[in-house]
């Protein structure tokens, strides 16, 4: 695991000194060591965090003949079998790393090469024959990789933050944070800055000294089959899904330094570690936290449960963290606005475990890919208001409109109104429209249905909802804060539950075998289920959250204040001051809990405050 930077300047010459600069911004992603490579107008660098082969897997890395070049941030798990493979063709190899593996395959076959890599990853190849650079991510976006083109060069990083202090044009893209103001994420490939771009997930970007740029996808994931037409039998499907989940779990197990696993009450990181236990020599370290306070929301009883079960080295810690620090340290990790919470257990527990361990695997993923969220249930619910006469929609939303904000069921009564299934699924779990219109600045406010537009015309709302969160919200949110987080702390997450293989089939699991009687992953549930305790798989579905209402009452109230109702933050007319003091002063009062949406303000202030005195940066 790595982060990775560097920038090609068509006709000119790249400075060591510019990747440097670019390198040192993102030291955290790999503590272990840093190498660069300059040449042909083209500079590399890379920081790695050492997993495979410890001593001879500095990069950047060369081919025979020094004629391409790559950097690489992330694992192929594959890589043994290809790299005896390329052997057989007669290619030399200098390394034991999966790097090197990457940079002959690509030799021999060109971005076709990214369709046999089975893992995650984002990478750099500079080939000095045809005068390229290309760039690629993995298929899920798990790896980042920002880009961009000013004056003739391509600059590319695997964190904003290095492209800090290059001049480059930092204008914010109004449109990117409207669409933060409905999700409290931006989904790609848009940035904050309209300038910068991130390499969509199963994609892939080229750019050579003529200026020509070519870009494409290699993988997409396929449609999920909705309704059960026979088409697959139940007993085979189930063999098959336990064969394939198991593999994904040994084949992420290969490491050569100690490797862990995050462990909740739930189900996904339960299979996660039983599968590891199945499949391991030794007791499996696994790390859960709570939180002093937290109630509810700790699940650190049914993550022993599990640990006692199979003999796990469990490591539990109950924290009361300092939360203004470490809202401050939260908001220097981020480098756009990201308003999900979760990010706090997901640093702490990341910190946690890297006291023992350099990599851990995860359940990320399950929910998506097997329909465990609540909101899939809303969707039959959701699709009842297209009975009704669209002119008696409208007349609910006009009477909508003019209830009170406070007033109960307004925000129902205009979800809705809305013309489509889609639309209210947004306003149902998103930011409402209501909402945002109340709280967005004049001028600011997008008002071209950005945040509305319906990706999948003609699918089934329920299609629509599965693709969604299995790719925009996925992409955008879930994997963010697990990089983020995780690099943060310098320690590497693997997703089982994300290869790409398993993905596949489980796209062919009609999406109504797991949305069963009320409970969500019901196909996952009844093939693995026996693997875990009978007491964890009852537990209603919990976010990963922290005790954040409470803080933002009682220990970070003032610090909210401060930030929240500071000069500089008012003045840009972003918000209206107002309505920030509104849904501040309802939120303490305890007529509704709006930490989500004090959060997702908190986090956009904590970036303009990071970023605002950067060269170059206009809103």
């Amino acid at each position: 695991m790595c982060g990775i930077a560097g920038y090609f300047v068509a006709g000119g010459e790249a400075e060591e000194r510019v990747v440097r600069q670019m390198n040192d911004r993102i030291v955290h992603r790999g503590p272990d060591e840093d190498g660069y490579w300059t040449g042909d107008g083209c500079g590399l660098g890379m920081r790695r965090l050492s997993i495979i082969d410890l001593a001879g897997g500095r990069q950047p890395i060369a081919n025979e003949d020094e004629s391409a070049w790559i950097v690489f941030n992330g694992e192929i798990y594959n890589y043994r079998e290809l790299r005896e493979e390329l052997q057989q063709r007669g290619h030399r190899f200098r390394t034991a790393t999966d790097t090197e593996v990457i940079l002959h395959l690509w030799e021999d076959e060109g971005e076709p090469a990214l369709e046999k890599l089975r893992g995650m990853f984002a990478l750099a190849i500079w080939d000095r024959k045809r005068k390229q650079l290309f760039l690629a991510r993995d298929r899920f976006g798990k790896k980042p990789l920002h880009y961009c083109f000013h004056r003739g060069a391509l600059y590319f990083a695997s964190e904003l933050k290095s492209l800090r202090g290059l001049g480059l044009p930092l204008e914010v893209d109004r449109e990117a944070l409207q669409l933060y103001f409905r999700y409290r994420y931006i989904p790609e490939p848009r940035s904050i800055f309209k300038a910068v771009k991130k390499v969509p997930a199963g994609g892939w970007l080229r750019y050579d000294a003529s200026g020509k740029r070519e870009e494409g996808i290699y993988w997409q994931l396929p449609a999920q089959q909705i309704e059960d037409e026979g088409r697959l039998d139940r007993r085979q499907a189930g063999e098959e899904l336990r064969h394939l989940f198991d593999e994904s779990v040994r084949m992420r197990m290969v490491a050569d330094v100690p490797l862990g696993a995050f462990l909740s009450a739930g189900i996904d990181s339960g299979s996660v570690v039983a599968a590891m236990a199945k499949q391991s020599g030794e007791p499996v370290r696994t790390f859960s936290i709570g939180f002093v306070g937290g109630g509810a929301a700790n699940e650190t009883e049914g993550a022993a449960r599990v640990a006692r079960q199979y003999g796990c080295e469990h490591h539990e810690i109950e924290v009361a963290p300092d939360s203004v620090a470490l809202m401050e340290r939260i908001g220097r990790y981020l480098d756009e606005p990201f308003g999900d919470s979760s990010a706090i257990p997901t640093l702490l527990v990341s910190e946690f475990a890297r006291q023992h361990v350099k990599v851990v695997l995860s359940g990320d993923g399950g929910d998506e890919l097997f329909q465990g969220y609540d909101s899939f249930f809303a969707v039959d619910r959701l699709r009842q208001w297209d009975a009704w006469p669209q002119a008696l929609r409208t007349l609910a939303g006009a009477v909508g409109g003019l209830l009170p904000y406070q007033a109960p069921g307004k925000n129902f009564v205009r979800m809705i109104s809305r013309p489509s299934a889609w639309e209210r699924y947004l306003e149902l779990n998103h930011v409402p429209t209501e909402l945002r219109r109340r709280l967005v600045g004049e001028g600011w406010d997008y008002a071209g249905g950005l945040d509305a537009e319906d990706p999948w015309p003609g699918k089934d709302i329920l299609a629509k909802v599965v693709e969604f969160e299995a790719t925009w919200k996925l992409a955008g949110d879930m994997l963010v804060k697990v990089d983020r987080m995780s690099m943060a702390a310098s320690i590497e997450v693997r997703c089982p539950l994300l290869d790409h293989k398993l993905a596949e089939f489980a796209r062919k699991i009609p999406a109504r075998w797991n949305l069963r009687e009320g409970v969500g992953k019901s196909f996952f549930r009844d093939v693995l289920g026996d693997r875990l305790p009978p007491e964890n798989l009852n537990l209603p579905k919990r976010g990963f959250g922290v005790p954040l209402a409470k803080w933002f009452r009682e220990e970070a109230r003032e610090f909210l204040v401060g930030r929240l109702f500071r000069k500089r933050f008012l003045e840009r007319g972003i918000v209206r001051e107002s309505f920030v003091r509104y849904i501040f002063e309802e939120h303490q009062n305890g007529r509704r809990d709006n930490y989500h949406l004090l959060w997702m303000l908190l986090m956009l202030g904590e970036w303009l405050e990071q970023w605002e005195g950067e060269a170059g940066f206009r809103l």
